[in-house]
């Protein structure tokens, strides 16, 4: 297994397991209410479990990956703004900060 095939992985499930998370989980409903995007879960979510699939079905499509990895990249970006804009601690942007960095070595590592 490559080392590009690690992070993609590790992307990948992470984005999975977060997506539904989304959908489920009464601890990830009261983050989005903090956020102030309560409407926007279940799309933030599905953008979410998409992109992971997205990664995972890269490894049969090679196409997919850096079109995925570069949606990811951009959905932690945009969630390091909301965070910004709510004033949050800056600690509590270390993982969108690490995905948002996955993502972008993922798309450079795939793309060219």
């Amino acid at each position: 297994m490559t080392f590009l095939q690690i992070l993609i992985l590790i992307s990948g499930i992470s984005f999975v397991y977060y997506g539904i998370s989304s959908f489920f989980s009464k601890k990830m409903k009261v983050e989005y209410n903090r956020w102030g995007y309560p409407e926007q879960r279940l799309i933030i979510g599905s953008l979410q479990l998409l992109g992971g699939l997205g990664l995972f079905l890269g490894f049969v499509f090679e196409p997919l990956i850096p079109l995925s990895s570069a949606s990811l990249m951009l959905l932690m970006l945009a969630a390091i703004g909301v965070r910004i804009k709510i004033e949050d601690q800056p600690l509590r942007m270390i993982p969108a900060l690490f995905y948002a960095i996955l993502n972008f070595l993922i798309l450079v590592n795939s793309a060219f």
